[in-house]
């Protein structure tokens, strides 16, 4: 029997606002410790919330861009459950009446465009960050004890939580890196995984291919990144199949994966809403959005990630064009292009070469990259690295490294290869055995020879005919 992995994703974004979403505590990574608390966010007796207008406009921002239906009316209520990163003993959100509800976006793929449905994108605050210390992983089993830091308590939070439409982990990742970028532009958040401000939870079953059931799900939480979470569905998809196949069942738990090691550990039963006795809240009138606010963010929306997508893959592929956009690049690649260089190239130089020096693309001139790219074939591999690092400097000119040119004088290198040939007579007599992958350990000694200043085409013609007297 065939299997189908079906899979549900739970986005929480906290929202970049400068303060908290019920109270005027600053927001902000990286403070110390229990320093951005006040008696509303720590739940003293008595301590009113007041709502974040900054919030409201920036959920709803989110929804508009996710295709959702904005209601009239938006309540807030209590979540009711115990934990030493919740002081009040429960958390504002929101639960039968949403901000924004029925949704879709669009997921490029090579077989056409995937809908992944939004149920809802709901607003609340966020829970206080519990530090466990010890152990091997940091998590909360085998920890020697625990701290919390009140800091994140209260932060706007919006969840986002999608249909049970996702059917591959790869899928899985390619969504959130789309639905990241998406957030990013609209400037509501950083979504930042390694800071926290971008988190997410995955729902997991697996069914009979071509079925429509839906069978148990279980949810995997605590992955830091897009590929630990491809990385756990795969584990947990495995550990399914494996179950309904040899006659057990699958029980309703929530998981932590071990990137490390590859392991699911069982956490818990899977609570349901019954079990958080959800109620409106009592100090918090709901929230009625005028329709002219909502055509005002409605008209903010920039274009959308996954229709660049599609534009610039008539121009490269689906991939580089992927690649481009998720990762912010698409700009400098299309300014870099319209100054006359050439698409496939540029697209290489920016999402390798430009990524991998760690240079900011939005402080790079497109005019300078052009005119670096038209000549690499014809200065020295150094000099272009070099010139690709500091393109970000401000005040930056491509000239003094395109007066660089490379060596490709064949009377001026040719005794350069022969010398390198001679030092080693081993790894000639090799090639000429067969193993020519050593053709790259040739023309790198002659580059090193040359301080980079070499043709490396030229080299590499070089050294081919040498070896093949």
């Amino acid at each position: 029997m065939s299997w189908e992995p079906v899979i549900g994703l739970e986005i929480h974004v906290q929202l970049k606002t400068r303060t908290k979403m019920f109270c005027r505590c600053a927001v902000g990574f990286g403070a110390g410790e229990n320093t951005q608390t006040c008696p509303v966010c720590l739940g003293f007796p008595g301590a009113l919330p007041v709502v974040n207008r900054r919030a409201v406009e920036w959920t709803i921002l989110l929804g508009l861009a996710l295709g959702c239906e904005i209601p009239g009316q938006a309540v807030f209520s209590r979540k009711n459950y115990f934990y030493p990163d919740l002081p009040k003993g429960y958390q504002i959100s929101q639960y039968d009446l949403p901000s924004c509800i029925n949704g879709n976006m669009l997921l490029p793929t090579a077989e056409g465009d995937r809908v992944i449905g939004i149920v809802r994108a709901h607003l609340e605050e966020d829970a206080a960050k519990t530090v466990h210390v010890g152990g091997r992983s940091g998590r909360i089993g085998g920890a020697d004890f625990s701290l919390v830091d009140y800091n994140r308590g209260g932060t706007p939070l919006v969840e986002i939580v999608t249909a049970p439409d996702i059917r591959s982990a790869d899928e899985a990742r390619r969504f959130l890196q789309l639905l990241r970028q998406t957030i990013v532009e609209l400037g509501v958040s950083d979504a930042e995984m390694e800071k926290g401000t971008l988190r997410v939870d995955s729902n997991v079953s697996v069914r009979p291919a071509g079925s429509a059931e839906l069978r148990t799900r279980t949810e995997i939480k605590n992955m830091n990144s897009f590929n630990f979470i491809a990385r756990g569905i795969d584990a947990e998809v495995e550990r399914q199949i494996a179950a309904w196949e040899s006659g057990g069942e699958v029980r309703q738990e929530t998981y932590d994966f071990d990137a490390a090691s590859g392991r699911l550990t069982a956490r818990r039963a899977k609570e349901e809403a019954d079990d958080y006795r959800y109620f409106p809240e009592p100090d918090l009138v709901p929230v009625e959005p005028p329709a002219e606010l909502v055509e005002r963010l409605r008209s903010e929306l920039p274009e959308f990630p996954a229709t660049r997508i599609r534009r610039i893959e008539a121009t490269l592929d689906l991939d580089r064009a992927t690649v481009l956009v998720t990762g912010g690049l698409d700009r400098l690649w299309g300014e870099t292009v319209s100054a006359g260089a050439d698409p496939v190239a540029t697209a290489n130089v920016v999402a390798n070469t430009l990524v991998g020096a760690g240079v900011d693309p939005a402080a790079v001139s497109a005019t300078e990259l052009s005119k670096l790219l038209e000549a690499r074939d014809r200065i020295p591999r150094g000099a272009f690295d070099e010139a690709i690092a500091k393109l970000a400097d401000p005040g930056f000119s491509a000239d003094p490294y395109l007066a660089q040119e490379s060596v490709s004088d064949t009377t001026e290198l040719e005794p350069i290869v022969e010398a390198v040939l001679a030092a080693n007579p081993g790894q000639v007599e090799a090639y000429r055995g067969g193993k020519e992958g050593l053709l790259g350990f040739f023309v790198g000694q002659v580059m090193k020879e040359t301080q980079g200043k070499a043709d490396p085409r030229v080299v590499n013609e070089l050294v081919r005919a040498k070896l093949g007297e």
